[in-house]
C-alpha cells in the first residue's frame, strides 16, 4: 500500500470514529431514556466496530447488571450479573482497566459461563470500564465470534465510549428540567473567587 493510500485510510478510520463519538455525544443533549439511549450505542458499536457483540454493565450494589445487548434477550437484561472481580467483566471492574483477548477468551481463568449468553463461546473479548467522575459505574464489552486482535486504535474508542456512557449515565441522573444555568456558571466562578 503507497503512504498516501495508507494515510487516506487513516484518515478515513479517524473521521469513522469522530462520527461515532458525535452521535453519541448528541445522547447527552437530548431528551431520550437511559435504556434507549444504550440499545443505540450498543448497536452504534457493532456497527462501528464490526463485531458481533456488545454487551453493557452497570454496577448496582457491588453487582453488575446487564442493561442493554445488541442481541438483546428479555430474559437476560436485569438478570444476569456478576460480582465485582467476578468472569472477565468483573475484572475489569475491580481492576478500572481495560482487558483485550484476541482469541480463545473462554479459556481464560478469570471467564465465567453464562449458558444464557451466546457470547460465551465466542474467541475474541475487548472490555472497558464505564467511568463516572474517577469511580466505575459499569463495563462495555465488546466480542467477535472469530479470533480478532484489538488494535489500539479500537481499544482507545472503547475506552472513550465507556467514558461517554458514564457521563450519559451521571447526566440521566439529574433531573434535566431543574437545570439552572446560573449554578452551572456558580461551580465555575467560586473556586475562582477563593483563590
Amino acid at each position: 500500500m503507497s503512504r498516501f493510500k495508507e494515510l487516506e485510510s487513516r484518515l478515513e478510520d479517524t473521521e469513522r470514529q469522530l462520527r461515532l463519538l458525535q452521535k453519541i455525544s448528541r445522547y447527552m443533549a437530548r431528551e431520550i431514556t437511559l435504556a434507549g439511549a444504550f440499545e443505540s450505542i450498543v448497536s452504534l458499536v457493532v456497527e462501528f466496530m464490526a463485531c458481533d457483540s456488545c454487551l453493557l454493565y452497570l454496577l448496582q450494589d457491588k453487582e453488575l447488571v446487564l442493561c442493554a445487548s445488541n442481541n438483546p434477550q428479555p430474559e437476560t437484561l436485569g438478570q444476569v450479573r456478576l460480582r465485582l472481580g467476578e468472569g472477565l467483566t468483573g475484572w475489569v471492574a475491580r481492576e478500572r482497566r481495560l482487558l483485550a483477548i484476541s482469541r480463545e477468551a473462554y479459556l481464560d481463568s478469570r471467564f465465567k459461563l453464562f449458558t444464557d449468553l451466546p457470547e460465551d463461546a465466542y474467541e475474541a473479548f475487548l472490555s472497558a470500564p464505564v467511568i463516572v467522575r474517577n469511580r466505575v459505574a459499569g463495563v462495555i464489552n465488546v466480542q467477535h465470534r472469530a479470533p480478532h486482535f484489538h488494535s489500539g486504535g479500537e481499544m482507545e474508542l472503547l475506552t472513550t465510549v465507556g467514558e461517554q456512557v458514564g457521563a450519559l449515565t451521571a447526566l440521566a441522573m439529574n433531573d434535566a428540567s431543574r437545570f439552572d444555568p446560573a449554578s452551572a456558571l456558580e461551580l465555575v466562578i467560586a473556586p475562582v473567587r477563593r483563590a
